[in-house]
């Protein structure tokens, strides 16, 4: 019954499993007002990477990085929620053939930095321009990296859209995992690169 041992990497996987709900839920209660999604998403970083190595608790993790990430969190959440927005809209409603490369490339740009900001502004100290600089500049030089973190969200995505056309009722088990789920995922990722620069 080794498995059964609180050292057992069985348990130690439920234990991170049951953090993720719990950070998942920690998400959409304190992005209910949208406006915060940037400081949630940071927040969701910091604890689940805190989570994995063993410090503190989760929630007082979380509300701790979300207070003191909350403003330029919001800025970032400002630009990446309105290009993304404008984005999505663009696919949409602009479906003229001379558009799609374009559209493309902004939407190759925007997920370049979407997936490396909010780990950036959860782990290191910049002004917001710095961050933003920087998620590019990472993005960009570790291509590989940002590749398996898209793959990730795509796989995720992909689950959510088969759940709905064919076991609508697997939707409810996905909107519990939810996205604190993918960023338990991407947080090892992320600090591969990352501890190269602390």
């Amino acid at each position: 019954m080794k498995w059964l041992s609180p050292d057992s990497g069985f348990m130690r996987g439920l234990s991170d499993l049951t953090d993720a709900i719990w950070i998942n839920i920690l998400m959409l209660v304190t992005s209910i007002p949208i406006i915060t999604i940037g400081a949630a998403l940071t927040a969701a970083h910091d604890a689940a990477r805190r989570s994995l190595i063993g410090e503190g608790h989760v929630t007082s993790n979380y509300f701790k990085a979300f207070k003191s990430n909350f403003k330029a969190s919001t800025l970032l959440w400002l630009l990446f929620g309105i290009t993304g927005a404008a984005i999505a809209c663009s696919w949409v409603f602009l479906q003229i053939t001379p558009l799609l490369i374009p559209k493309f490339a902004f939407t190759i740009v925007w997920l370049i930095g979407f997936e490396w900001i909010w780990g950036l502004q959860a782990r290191f100290k910049n002004s917001i321009g710095g961050t933003l600089k920087n998620a590019f500049v990472f993005g960009v030089s570790y291509f590989g990296t940002t590749l398996a973190l898209v793959v990730v969200d795509v796989i995720f995505v992909s689950l959510i859209v088969a759940s709905w056309f064919y076991m609508p009722q697997g939707e409810f088990l996905l909107f519990v995992f939810g996205y604190g789920s993918i960023i338990m995922v991407h947080i090892p990722i992320l600090e591969h690169v990352f501890k190269c620069y602390l």
